[in-house]
């Protein structure tokens, strides 16, 4: 299996044979762009060191999922000095590996209370510490939270979020640089929904916020746009419906931005640039579409780049 991807401050695609025996349904470089994992469905989890735009070194095979791996996540560097990766798994498991020495990751902590599949994971902005949320095929959602304090080192806390499946997560950014701001979460289910979750500090729950029925097939991914220092936030949502919903929040509520010209094929992930101008789309027919905001007046997105990844890798 062939992996193409683009390094920071590089114009350069580069090509490399993973050595995965199946399909790979997800990659990500680490905060410092040194590391790459992937995932694949041949049980595994790969971690490769990116030396330069033409040399990977594959470092390590990560065994421990009994089926599919759907997503890997890295953490923020700020809690440790070594390497820390996430990956979720159809087995129904999440497990956190650490890198104790060089190039040599060891299982931390492996969550099984999901009882399907475990379909996404997303690590929670930095400022909220060490802690990581998982949703799965029978309507949870997870969220494990470091404390070296406690009688066991990962808190786990799970609460219903959607009836008949939840496809994935994603954390609000933080807008205070001290972490003093509502933890929030966004997930989207096989219901067609999209809602929202608030942190309630006195009981120790989470709540639902708000609710959003606008698409009309299974949500498979959402994804809140980074904090620039902007109060208004965006909600980004796709789903099997070909569609792409954009929500703003401003102090009034939420606002449905107008709408994105459909797409031909069902929409599978989304992915902001780091300051929230920019959206990657991805799709069943292999394109990746980038949208930019075209006029703050109307708050229309529009895209300016099409990519088709088929026809570029043959």
């Amino acid at each position: 299996k062939v992996l193409e991807f683009i390094l920071r401050g590089s114009r350069q695609i580069c090509i490399m044979a993973t050595e995965h025996e199946d399909f790979i349904h997800d990659t990500q470089i680490d905060y410092y762009g040194q590391y790459l994992a992937s995932c694949s469905s041949d049980r595994t989890v790969k971690v490769w060191q990116i030396v330069d735009d033409n040399t990977q070194n594959l470092v390590a095979t990560l065994r421990g999922h009994e089926g599919p791996v759907w997503q890997v996540a890295w953490a923020h560097p700020k809690y440790s000095h070594s390497s820390i990766l996430a990956s979720c798994s159809y087995d129904h498991k999440v497990i956190i590996w650490k890198e104790v020495d060089k190039h040599s990751f060891q299982a931390i902590k492996t969550y099984t209370g999901h009882t399907s599949s475990v379909n996404s994971i997303a690590w929670a902005p930095h400022e909220f510490g060490l802690m990581l949320a998982s949703t799965s095929s029978d309507g949870s959602v997870t969220v494990l939270t470091y404390n070296p304090t406690g009688e066991e080192p990962w808190a786990e806390q799970k609460f219903q979020a959607h009836q008949i499946g939840c496809n994935a997560v994603s954390w609000a950014p933080c807008t205070s640089p001290d972490g003093k701001c509502a933890k929030r979460l966004a997930t989207g289910g096989c219901d067609n929904a999209v809602k929202t979750w608030i942190y309630d500090e006195e009981t120790q729950e989470w709540k639902e916020e708000k609710k959003f029925t606008d698409h009309q097939d299974w949500v498979r991914d959402v994804a809140w746009s980074p904090n620039v220092g902007v109060p208004n936030r965006i909600l980004a949502t796709c789903s099997q419906d070909r569609t792409v919903k954009m929500y703003e929040q401003t102090e009034d509520g939420w606002n449905l931005l107008p709408q994105v010209p459909k797409f031909e094929e069902a929409v599978w992930r989304l992915s902001w640039n780091v300051s929230g101008t920019i959206l990657a789309i991805t799709t069943g027919d292999n394109k990746v579409t980038l949208l930019k905001e075209h006029g703050k007046e109307d708050g229309a997105w529009k895209s300016i780049s099409v990519m088709d990844t088929a026809n570029d890798a043959a």
